[in-house]
């Protein structure tokens, strides 16, 4: 089981409450990175739009954008407000990202790609918005000048103080708004690049927020915009110290601390913030489980397995063995998480066979299929009476309490739900091994692996090979998507399970199988 620390606890019980308003579809708390690419979106096209009326130069960079702001309202206005709200929004909604993938331990193993290209897209994001407020040329734009030029003066890479640029009016011309547009455009479409590099690494990434939750929020900034539209302050005056400003403390968060340490000093924080950031991943000892294995006398290359692999961890490339097959498929170990997902996928995992012990084509050494099977069926041999339930449980999801056996239904833990291939619960149900198999899993929404959970229903379904049969019946298999932190109401929906089963005879039994007779007790597997 997967220890889980009190700040998980804390963030699956915030989520589920999320849940319960938004649904698990549309929470935005399991929409973070789709949530971030839609807020680029936006801050893009409203951005676009703004440039194509705005004018540079010392007097007109603040002019045109009043223009913009006041003479066109109904459309200028809301676009700059939105191109405001939505860059908050997008520095938000990547640091909460951030965070939680931290609370959840996602940065470790395979995974430290994504972590490590996701850091310095924080600076990137902060350098757009940073440069967007400079072309406003009002005085929130000239304090900002002022300060990080200062900031900047610390680094001894500068032979003269730029700083004093911004000084007097004289030594200020329009060329630098043209260098600040260059900036502004340039900086985000590098990011853009990033983001793309961020992501290359996830099978179906996220980049879309579903349409409702889209719509949205999209809406509330809109209001947001009308009601509380994005406005300059007085314009910038080198002639005088700007005194009260207006902050925006979502991009200017750094600033105020410049009045309490050196700017080198505040270099010194970020820059090693930054790198311990990125050493995270390798940082602690966490013992990473060995990757999938290909066993290719049982491989035919068929690349169910490959399709199903979230992180892109297997490739099918020509066959090498000599076996009447086009491809076989091969393992990126640096990629694989050992989620088991794809041995799940395997088709020739199946228990139906008498001639010999499984052998998946592909497996993991740590927890094969075979051990799994057969810790089914003992565990299974030791349940008794008509409610007799086994259940699978992903190790990343909650603990059940009580007895098991004794109580009635019996563990089996897997590294994801997914793992466990259709035809297991098809054997265990029709075999008369057990009365009903329970799935217990990650939070609806939230897969630990990220599409495990989606496989398995699509599996129950028979939506995605490997398909459960239709002789399996539904009422016997229940699942439970509920998070680490609700161990409680998992024990209440296992109960629930348990007390609606049908109780069916030996003859009910056999007339449920469509391939034949139907035997309960153990066998040997």
């Amino acid at each position: 089981m997967t220890k889980t620390g009190p700040m998980r606890r804390l963030l699956d019980r915030l989520e589920s409450s999320f849940d319960a308003v938004f649904t698990p579809r549309h929470n935005p708390l399991n929409q973070l990175g789709a949530l971030g690419w839609f807020f680029y979106w936006i801050v893009l096209v409203t951005g676009i739009y703004l440039y194509i009326f705005f004018d540079t130069g010392l007097s007109d960079a603040y002019e045109s954008l009043e223009r913009i702001t006041h003479a066109q309202w109904y459309a200028g206005g809301v676009m700059r407000s939105l191109h405001r709200y939505a860059s908050d929004a997008l520095v938000l909604i990547v640091v909460v990202h951030i965070l939680r993938e931290w609370i959840l331990g996602r940065f470790r193993g395979a995974r430290w790609f994504a972590w490590v290209s996701g850091v310095p897209l924080l600076w990137f994001i902060y350098a757009s918005g940073i440069s967007g407020y400079w072309m406003v040329w009002d005085q929130l734009a000239q304090y900002i000048a002022i300060a990080t030029t200062e900031w900047l003066d610390a680094l001894p890479f500068f032979g003269e103080p730029i700083a004093r640029n911004f000084l007097r009016d004289g030594t200020l011309s329009g060329r630098f708004f043209t260098l600040m547009v260059f900036i502004h455009i340039g900086v985000p479409l590098f990011l853009l690049f990033l983001m793309w590099v961020h992501i290359q690494r996830h099978m179906r990434p996220r980049v879309n927020p579903p349409r409702a939750l889209a719509v949205g929020t999209l809406m509330v900034l809109v209001l947001l915009s009308l009601f509380k539209p994005a406005l300059s302050q007085a314009p910038a005056d080198l002639g005088t110290v700007p005194a009260i400003i207006g902050f925006d403390w979502f991009y200017l968060l750094a600033y105020p601390l410049l009045e309490r340490i050196s700017g080198l000093a505040l270099w010194g924080v970020l820059v090693f913030g930054s790198i311990f950031m990125l050493c995270l991943p390798w940082l602690g000892h966490t013992r990473r489980q060995p990757a999938a294995v290909v066993d290719l006398d049982n491989c035919n290359g068929c690349g169910r397995c490959v399709q199903d692999c979230p992180f892109s961890a297997l490739t099918l490339e020509p066959r090498q063995d000599g076996l009447p097959f086009s491809h076989q498929v091969e393992v990126k170990a640096a990629l694989c998480m050992s989620c088991g997902i794809c041995a799940g996928a395997c088709p020739t995992a199946t228990p139906f066979r008498r001639n010999r012990e499984m052998t998946p084509g592909i497996d993991m050494p740590h927890r094969p299929l075979r051990d799994v099977l057969k810790q089914s069926v003992t565990a299974a041999a030791a349940l008794q009476g008509n409610e007799r339930v086994l259940v699978y449980a992903c190790e990343a999801g909650p603990e059940l309490s009580g007895s098991e056996a004794s109580d009635g239904f019996a563990v089996v833990r897997l590294p994801c739900v997914a793992m466990l291939p259709p035809p297991f619960m098809d054997y265990l149900l029709n075999r008369g091994h057990v009365d009903g198999i329970f799935l217990a899993g990650c939070r609806e929404g939230d897969c630990h692996f990220r599409l495990g959970l989606d496989w398995t229903e699509q599996r129950i379904a028979r939506e995605r090979d490997p398909f459960l049969r239709r002789r399996v019946a539904r009422e016997r298999i229940a699942r439970a998507w509920i998070g680490c932190a609700h161990g409680t109401r998992l024990n209440a929906q296992l109960a629930d399970f348990r007390a609606g089963l049908p109780h069916e005879t030996g003859d009910e039994l056999t007339a449920r199988s469509a391939d034949g007779p139907v035997t309960r007790g153990a066998e040997h597997v």
